[in-house]
């Protein structure tokens, strides 16, 4: 089997319908795939080249071994932050969606998604995908073209968990809606048409963005707001919950998990950004510590307005704040002063406060966990804030140039990321299907979509749910 086609072969067992009489065929056509692909990527002959003695920096080797165990840590944390903010009855699948993108993404940035991201490049717009196709010429030498001090399968282990989690990122805008089998055909299709071609373009060194001098740290614009971004789009396709549409109201069911969640995404967001500097070196200490400056400053900002607005003080809005900050450090941690991190912390949760309260009073948009307003904005602020404070090349320290170059980078993202990310949902919804039905809404997708569940459920609600559905008595009774 040609390496190439085994991302057509997934989507192609995905495609087959749950509710199939082939449905133990299918089971069995993944697991023969699974083997098939295991198989050709163990016997196919490949080139990894080894490192040469002296060719490695072992401080720099530790610590990216560090940080990107750092950024893979996120992806549980951002499970935990978004499986507190849902209904009880979502929480178990609102929390695989983030940890089965572990699995999926990995798989594919192994096969494609890497080399599509730093293959050789096709006029600064994408990378060629046979250059790293499952590896191929990626091993513990370094590769002096994007880290000339590590091995280069270390390169591609840090960049995998940025890869990892951005699809995941997306999941709170259309979380309590979704179906399983579409989120998982639509984050291979994002990962492969958004995601690998903006990191091309942003961090590959003949990207044209990045020719451009157009500034991107650690992933404000590939990951924040092309999760942003997507997120919107999500929410508009896939349209408002039954919930939302009643306009009923319910306490969040579990704020100790929101806080446990930002707890590790902080943790990670120290690997996350500082590891961009890909070395143990002055950037990394710099970025680090601008981290959770910008952090600290937007979780005190968030709590003061949230106080200001009326109300009180909250877990939630600290724990919201927090990450807003984060986000919008991501674009601007290595290349801004102190100072300067204060200020994008508190601009980017005032604005994420307002955009929220006016997304949730004045539209009927329904981004579920208000990913748009808090990665897809705060990305935007940090991305346009790094134009303006980035040292010796920013609109205060340099030249307007660079600012101007990414207002329209920023412009060209955020197109990119719409039109792209709604046109392939609309695919999504039309071949794989993607909003659950109105009975597996109201049952709670934990059930519904994996038949399992944290709470229990009354054994006549559960039976009427099963004839919303279309079983019949004996299939009931079989159960």
């Amino acid at each position: 089997m040609p390496l190439e086609t085994i991302p057509l072969v997934l989507l192609f067992f995905l495609r087959m319908p749950s509710h199939s009489t082939l449905r133990p065929s299918y089971t069995l056509f993944s697991l023969i795939a699974l083997i098939v692909i295991s198989m050709a990527v163990a016997f196919v002959p490949m080139e990894h080249p080894a490192a040469t003695p002296g060719s490695l920096n072992g401080a720099d080797v530790a610590w990216m071994l560090t940080a990107t165990a750092f950024v893979l840590i996120m992806t549980p944390g951002l499970s935990f932050f978004y499986g507190g903010m849902v209904r009880p009855k979502n929480v178990i699948s609102t929390m695989l969606q983030s940890f089965v993108a572990m699995g999926v993404i990995t798989v594919l940035f192994y096969l494609v998604g890497f080399s599509l991201a730093y293959g050789d490049s096709w006029h600064g717009l994408i990378g060629n995908p046979l250059t790293f196709m499952a590896l191929r010429n990626v091993g513990t030498a370094p590769n002096p073209a994007f880290a000339a001090t590590i091995p280069f399968v270390l390169f591609f282990a840090f960049q995998l968990k940025f890869a990892v989690i951005t699809p995941a990122l997306i999941t709170g805008s259309f979380a309590e809606r979704v179906r399983f089998k579409g989120y998982l055909a639509f984050m291979v299709l994002f990962s492969l048409f958004i995601y690998c071609p903006l990191a091309h373009w942003t961090w590959h060194p003949e990207g044209f963005l990045r020719q451009w001098g157009v500034l991107d740290f650690a992933g404000g614009t590939v990951v924040h707001i092309s999760a942003g971004i997507a997120a919107l789009a999500g929410a508009i396709v896939m349209g408002r919950r039954s919930a939302h549409v009643r306009q009923t109201s319910f306490s969040t069911p579990n704020v100790p998990y929101v806080m446990l969640g930002t707890g590790l995404l902080w943790f990670g967001w120290f690997g996350f950004n500082a590891g961009s500097s890909l070395a143990a070196n002055d950037i990394a200490a710099l970025s680090f510590v601008n981290t959770t400056l910008a952090s600290g400053a937007a979780l005190i900002a968030w709590l003061l307005i949230e106080t200001v607005w009326g109300g009180k003080p909250t877990a939630m809005g600290a724990c919201i704040g927090a990450v807003v900050g984060l986000v919008a450090i991501t674009p601007a941690a290595g290349y801004v002063q102190y100072g300067h991190s204060i200020f994008i912390g508190v601009v980017s949760s005032l604005i994420s406060y307002a955009a929220v309260h006016w997304k949730n009073n004045r539209t009927t948009i329904d981004d579920t966990l208000d990913v748009f307003p808090c990665h897809g904005l705060g990305g935007i602020v940090g991305m346009l804030l790094t134009g303006v404070f980035a040292d010796k090349v920013g609109l205060i320290h340099g030249s307007a140039t660079t600012f101007g170059y990414h207002v329209l980078a920023l412009l060209i993202v955020v197109t990119y990321s719409f039109v792209g990310s709604w046109l392939l949902l609309k695919l999504t919804a039309n071949i794989f299907g993607l909003r659950v039905k109105a009975a597996d809404e109201e049952l709670g997708l934990d059930l519904s979509q994996h038949e399992e569940s944290t709470y229990h459920v009354d054994e006549e609600f559960e039976r009427t749910y099963r004839k919303a559905s279309g079983q019949t008595e004996e299939e009931l009774i079989a159960q």
